[in-house]
């Protein structure tokens, strides 16, 4: 259909201006209310507290069966008085709220949401320090030593990623981003790969992306239909061969066919026996009670059964066992998203819940915003207020419009939403994956004239090129173990250089060389310096490549990208440079080829990319046309799209009402 032309444009921004009538948003887009939303963030803190104490009354109690059951609450078979949890005031911090309010913390000191990797790293440093466990505590320990996100996280260097930490440390990034769950997944990126890898993270992305969907579903999505919808449509963004992705396939299907739908006992033992039990036999294996698996199925079992009743998934999820205080505040958490805070007071309406937090109790050199308050320093509602700004910025980072009265949000792509997770894209750039996914052979080598020492590394040049620091599948993996090559015990050449190859069995495009380094050590395990080639076409060529990190000796684990300055196709890569240290050694973890990144254009109602959605878009669509129906076609219809968008709550912000 052909373009409009610049007097029709013209004629109807005119009519545009004219404030007589409120335009409808554009289809497809989400209208959410500032107000409401408020409400909503402050639901999720608060729901989350009470879900949280009331699971650590059972935290690490029942790990393997006998279980408690339905009869275990309010008294359990071993003694315990179970209640919900209802009367802190200040609310007390623990590690499923105060990494998060940490990250939200440190995002209002940067304002804005995307921190990176240096930002994460110096918040760790300055404010998490005790109250930390197995994969946090390792992140922690790996941080003084220089390491920075995701390099905190890789096999080689966190023998405890496939753990629980992520799970209960980056949920409200969906929080952040309504209605946006691959942008949710993007913010949360990093954080995830702090602590987790594998299944682990994708565990963690599914909690990510059901926060971001259900925060715009709201109350109306909180019924049995709504929420198991809810885990199907975030099941679509995590790879179906992982084991988390097992999990919930397990739990729903379960849950489907079980004919009393208030027996979840039944799933869970189910559960347990697919994953802890008989996990060898069924190909798996069952690590320790705060492991990522059982407790994400946890979660999906309080989930589903509690069928958007927020005492019953706390109920649910403070029974399933293992590390119950963790599966029940996500769940909880997201049930209080859902009904925002006047619908978590609602559900006990004999108890006065507080409004105070009390961070101190847990982490460092928290701000205090209740100086006359000896024994609190925030409130859950001023928290939520000063996280309005961060969707503010992650609005109008995506094409959205943000103002006083609330949010526009673009439609979301949903072609292939696989592809909307970031991890994943990374993961399968990896052509030392790809090739032997597609039934190739990948092989390393070096240039040393023997065999390296066995000791902290490994003297098998097939150690990296074993893909593991890059395994998009989320399979259960051999070992867990912190492993990586190393040269040591072998004098390199006389000039001190030392090569690694990879050698592949068909061509591949090669758009950056990527090495992670193993440790160091104080005798060695660094190069001094580096470059990169490729055999191209039978001939090594040297690359012209920009290196995203200096080698610094004094941090080991470093993930260093060789991006090319043109991508090639090779059959082999190489890294050339001079070993480090007194006993001049490397270490290596993976050296890979990665391919060009995958890119997809959002839909997007900012025309000109100037950061407004404004009449100037209106008059640059001739020129500057978009797809904004997601039809495949550009024509009036796009563009009555974006005068909609243009015109979003006009009157409200001329007139100062609110709808």
């Amino acid at each position: 259909m052909p373009l409009l032309s610049p007097s029709l444009i013209g004629a109807i921004s005119l009519c545009a201006l004219a404030f007589s009538a409120r335009s409808a948003p554009p289809a497809g887009a989400i209208d959410l209310d500032r107000d409401v939303y408020a409400d909503r963030i402050e639901g999720f803190w608060l729901a989350q507290s009470i879900a949280n104490w009331t699971g650590l009354q059972t935290e690490g109690v029942r790990k393997q069966p006998p279980f408690y059951t339905d009869a275990d609450w309010p008294m359990t078979f071993d003694g315990r008085a179970l209640r919900f949890v209802t009367d802190q005031d200040p609310w007390q911090a623990d590690d499923d709220t105060d990494i998060e309010y940490v990250y939200a913390q440190v995002m209002h000191q940067h304002q804005r949401p995307d921190l990176n990797a240096d930002q994460i790293r110096d918040g760790w440093i300055e404010h998490i320090n005790s109250f930390i466990w197995v994969s946090n505590a390792r992140a922690r320990e790996l941080m003084d030593r220089g390491v920075s996100p995701p390099a905190t996280s890789i096999p080689a260097a966190n023998n405890l990623y496939l753990r629980i930490d992520a799970q209960l440390t980056t949920e409200f990034f969906g929080v952040l981003a309504p209605g946006m769950p691959s942008v949710a997944l993007e913010l949360a990126n990093t954080p995830i790969l702090t602590t987790a890898r594998g299944h682990a993270a994708h565990a963690a992305q599914f909690f990510v992306v059901l926060h971001a969907l259900g925060a715009t579903r709201g109350p109306d999505a909180l019924n049995p239909a709504g929420i198991e919808q809810l885990v199907v449509d975030a099941l679509a963004y995590i790879p179906e061969t992982s084991k988390a992705a097992d999990i919930v396939r397990l739990v729903l299907d379960d849950y489907r066919t079980n004919p009393d739908r208030k027996d979840w006992e039944r799933t869970r033992d189910l559960l347990a026996q697919t994953f802890q039990t008989d996990a060898a036999l069924n190909g798996y294996r069952y690590l320790h009670w705060t492991e990522s698996s059982v407790n994400f199925g946890a979660a999906i079992v309080c989930l589903l059964y509690g069928q958007g009743d927020l005492l019953e998934t706390i109920r649910i999820g403070t029974l399933t066992g293992w590390d119950s205080d963790n599966p029940t505040a996500s769940m909880g958490g997201l049930i209080g998203l859902m009904h925002g805070a006047d619908g978590v007071r609602a559900s006990f309406p004999a108890d006065d819940l507080s409004d105070r937090y009390w961070i101190s109790r847990t982490r460092d050199a928290m701000p205090d915003y209740l100086p006359s308050d000896p024994e609190a320093e925030d409130l859950l509602s001023a928290l939520s207020q000063r996280m309005l700004a961060r969707v503010d910025d992650t609005v109008r980072m995506n094409a959205g419009i943000a103002n006083s009265t609330g949010w526009l949000i673009p439609q979301q792509p949903a072609a292939d939403v696989l592809h909307d997770n970031p991890w994943f894209n990374e993961c399968i750039r990896s052509m030392n994956n790809a090739i032997v996914s597609g039934g190739g052979t990948v092989v390393g080598s070096h240039s040393l004239s023997g065999i390296p020492i066995s000791g902290d590394g490994l003297p098998s040049a097939a150690w990296f090129v074993n893909g593991r620091e890059h395994d998009a599948r989320g399979v259960e993996p051999a070992t867990a173990n912190s492993e990586y090559f190393w040269t040591r015990g072998v004098a390199p050449d006389p000039l001190g250089r030392v090569s690694l190859s990879v050698t592949y069995s068909m061509p591949v495009e090669v758009h950056t060389v990527r090495f992670v380094e193993g440790d160091h050590f104080g005798e060695g395990g660094w190069f001094e310096s580096i470059t990169a080639s490729a055999r191209v076409n039978g001939s090594w060529v040297t690359l012209k490549t920009t290196q995203g990190v200096a080698l610094d000796p004094q941090i080991p684990f470093q993930i260093i990208d060789l991006v090319l300055d043109e991508p090639v196709v090779a059959d082999a890569i190489r890294i050339s440079g001079i070993a480090g240290g007194s006993e001049r050694f490397i270490t290596a973890s993976e050296l890979d080829a990665f391919t060009t990144p995958n890119t997809r254009q959002p839909v997007t109602w900012d025309i000109n990319n100037d950061g407004l959605v404004d009449v100037e878009d209106l008059y640059d669509f001739d020129e500057q046309p978009a797809d904004i129906d997601g039809d495949g076609d550009t024509d009036s219809a796009d563009y009555a799209e974006l005068e909609r968008a243009v015109r979003w709550r006009e009157l409200d912000v001329f007139t100062g009402t609110r709808r």
